[in-house]
């Protein structure tokens, strides 16, 4: 796939992580099945502003620094419980069917 369509693809399966869940940047990669976590959060950060960018957090459950206060906000009132600041993956973790996307 092209940068595009990764583009596209990334963008999609944020928009699938329904209310009350949250996937890592490394599960929208490996949904996707291409590229790792910091491509997908470059992406996020160019073009997240269009989709629920603050279901997709870091793989420690702690929000990135420089959204943290925001994210947490939208992830409470999704309702998703949040203690001392993190997300309890375990808890709330997307687990989606298998990748519909073209590969």
């Amino acid at each position: 796939m092209d940068r595009d369509e990764y583009i596209e693809a990334v963008l999609r399966a944020v928009e699938s992580i329904p209310p009350g869940s949250v996937a890592t940047y490394g599960d929208i990669a490996e949904y996707v099945g291409q590229g790792g976590p910091r491509q997908v959060g470059a992406i996020m950060r160019e073009y997240g502003g269009s989709v629920p960018w603050w279901r997709v957090i870091r793989a420690s459950g702690v929000p990135a620094d420089e959204v943290g206060d925001e994210q947490l906000h939208n992830l409470r009132s999704d309702g998703v419980r949040v203690t001392n600041g993190r997300v309890n993956l375990r808890a709330v973790r997307w687990d989606p069917e298998p990748s519909h996307t073209e590969h």
